[in-house]
């Protein structure tokens, strides 16, 4: 018995120790997280006089989000002229978002989807600004184009009549990246202190496919059938400018604009089963287009907008073909 309990306490004295090691050890490798990512949110290689890091390290932020797309076409294929002017239905989502030494996680909320929408639409975007180096990935599936049509007997086209399924990229080096911040302009997790602008160096890819479906086949027998596949690289150069406005930098606007020339496309066009490889072209331009306005009520709390626009113009004298996609958010947040 003398033995067993010896034996008992030895082993209930070894269980305190290995809890009382355990629980300094994580404190201690959490701290150690937490002054690894306080450095590298700290350290910044802009010009302190004009761009800072704000003092608190977490970041709130709930926004609205809207987007949508618009497609104007006219051109003879085939011997036939036709005319659309197409949009789809705007996409809404409603966004909370956590940063704490920009790392991020944000919920995003869909009303259209809750109230049971027959709505299909899908769109991804992602953005990354740098202090030298931003980029914008979107991808879209839509099935929602609708809109007026001038095709032999057609005149309107109704949602479910056409799919469509794009990726476009678009990248660009900031060479005034000491005094000129893309991240406060979108991201508030820098301020801009006074005005700034630079000149921009940007890649814009895009690919995509746009196919007739079974649907429009079913409202219109005679409808053709349509296949068209597309690729842009493009290169070019742009200029961005943050104008800061009040005695405290409580405004912030900018404004930037990056065309780029297409220097590689790929284009076909199948109408029922005939395949037609694009012409070369005669204009064939990607444009992009960003603007946001933010102010801030004091260091900590801050409302602005922010809006992306994506302009491809492609004429290749037979066709002419203009699309735009927008992004549009609304927000306010707050630092902690």
């Amino acid at each position: 018995m003398a033995l067993c309990s010896i034996t008992s306490q030895a082993q209930t004295d070894t269980a305190d120790s290995v809890k009382s090691d355990t629980i300094p050890h994580k404190e201690s490798l959490l701290k150690r997280m937490d002054d690894k990512l306080s450095a590298r949110y700290y350290h910044s290689k802009y010009d302190t006089n004009y761009v800072v890091r704000p003092k608190e390290k977490w970041l709130l932020r709930l926004m609205a989000n809207q987007a949508a797309n618009y497609i104007h076409a006219k051109g003879t294929v085939n011997d036939v002229w036709s005319k659309y002017d197409l949009h789809t239905k705007r996409n809404t989502t409603f966004s909370f978002e956590v940063n704490y030494c920009d790392i991020a996680v944000s919920l995003s909320l869909n009303p259209a989807k809750i109230s049971g929408s027959s709505n299909r639409d899908y769109e991804f975007n992602f953005e990354y600004h740098g202090n030298w180096l931003s980029f914008n990935l979107n991808y879209q599936r839509t099935n929602s184009w609708t809109g007026d049509i001038d095709l032999k007997d057609i005149h309107h086209m109704e949602e479910d009549a056409l799919n469509m399924k794009v990726f476009s990229l678009t990248a660009y080096y900031t060479f005034n990246h000491r005094r000129f911040s893309f991240p406060a302009a979108f991201y508030q997790n820098y301020r801009q202190l006074r005005s700034a602008g630079s000149w921009l160096a940007g890649l814009a890819f895009q690919s995509g496919c746009i196919r007739t479906t079974d649907e429009l086949k079913k409202r219109n027998p005679q409808a053709p059938e349509v296949h068209i596949d597309a690729a842009h690289v493009g290169i070019g150069g742009g200029y961005g400018y943050n104008l800061v406005l009040g005695k405290h930098s409580q405004w912030l606007l900018h404004l930037s604009i990056l065309p780029t020339i297409v220097v590689y496309n790929h284009n076909e066009l199948t109408v029922n089963d005939t395949q037609l490889s694009a012409k070369h072209m005669r204009f064939n331009m990607i444009f992009n287009e960003r603007a946001a306005v933010v102010y801030h009520f004091s260091p900590r709390y801050f409302v602005g907008t922010t809006f992306i626009m994506d302009n491809t113009v492609f004429d290749d004298k037979a066709v002419v073909v203009n699309q735009n996609r927008w992004f549009a958010r609304a927000f306010v947040g707050v630092r902690l």
